[in-house]
């Protein structure tokens, strides 16, 4: 088997490159950001009545008061070598919050993916097989009505509604930590609230690539030749319907990162999310940049394996890209 051509590879190094400078400009932005926020982590250790004199010294100990540009240019110098930086809250460094956060946001991510693909591509191929009919109408409405509603409400209204209400699961992950598979229950509505918008639209994409795919010349030939209805479906249509969905599955992916902030702070879970919003209160700028360099790299490469997927089922898109 033949390696990739030079063309593949020249396109693959440009994809890398914008990603790199992608990851730039986020961490840039996002210092910027941070720079102009009032007040910062000086003002934020020194309590509810700071001293000016107590938060020049605390601003001193942290090296705050060196230019911007400055302490920009050796934190990005430390990237080199891995090296986040220290919270300028704790003195602990960035790597280890990164860490501590990790296992939660990556467990809640991993059982919205591995549920995403069966409900999202069922719901589609049913919606499909009965196009125009009242399975139809259910799942497109229902989709539809879901996806129009923001997680941050969808996740109150379960909570109202299964916690509050009915008390079969808990309303936050209070009390569990970061050990969240050995409390299963406490992860039903944070999943179901990840999984509401993307299933919908997963689900809609589906079905409108295997309406497509059954209506084709070659789906009207395998007919004509006797091949069996599930066969065609699901050999023949389901493939060429799934192509643009794989790729759209990676960039949902990607809108997890930001799903599930809101999920974390709604249902109090330890992870990335949760990490980010303390970071932020508190103007600890190191580790706001170093999630922001974790969530940039992840996007860029979530969008190279999707560039790649879309390349690879339809290279001239690929090459227009």
């Amino acid at each position: 088997m033949s390696g990739p051509g030079p063309g593949l590879r020249s396109w693959v190094a440009r994809r890398l490159l914008l990603g790199v400078g992608q990851t730039a400009a986020v961490v840039l932005l996002v210092f910027a950001l941070t720079e102009a926020l009032p007040g910062d982590a000086a003002v934020a250790l020194a309590g509810d009545q700071p001293d000016p004199e107590r938060i020049a010294a605390i601003r001193e100990a942290m090296e705050l008061d060196r230019p911007a540009h400055e302490r920009l240019a050796d934190w990005a110098a430390g990237l080199t070598h891995c090296d986040f930086g220290t919270s300028l809250a704790s003195g602990r460094p960035v790597s280890t919050y990164i860490a501590d956060g990790l296992g939660p946001t990556v467990l809640l991510a991993v059982l919205t993916v591995a549920l995403l693909v069966p409900v999202g591509v069922g719901l589609g191929v049913l919606a499909a097989r009965h196009e125009g009919r009242l399975v139809d109408r259910v799942v497109s409405s229902a989709t539809l009505g879901v996806y129009a509603v923001p997680e941050f409400a969808f996740g109150v209204l379960l909570i109202t509604v299964f916690a509050l209400r009915l008390g079969w699961l808990p309303p936050t992950a209070v009390g569990y930590d970061t050990d969240l598979l050995a409390h299963p229950a406490a992860l039903v509505l944070p999943v179901l609230v990840l999984l509401s918008r993307p299933v919908c639209s997963l689900a809609r994409l589906v079905r409108a690539g295997m309406i497509d795919a059954l209506a084709s010349p070659y789906v009207a030939q395998a007919r004509r030749y006797g091949i069996p209805g599930t066969r065609i479906r699901y050999a023949h249509a389901l493939p060429n319907a799934i192509t643009p969905a794989a790729q759209q599955l990676a960039r949902t992916i990607d809108w997890l990162l930001c799903g599930v902030i809101v999920v974390e702070a709604l249902y109090v879970i330890p992870g990335l999310g949760t990490v980010l919003m303390n970071a932020v209160a508190e103007r600890d700028v190191p580790v706001v940049q170093g999630l922001a360099v974790v969530f940039g790299l992840t996007t860029v490469v979530l969008n190279l394996g999707a560039d790649l997927v879309a390349h690879r089922f339809a290279p001239r898109a690929g090459v227009a890209a």
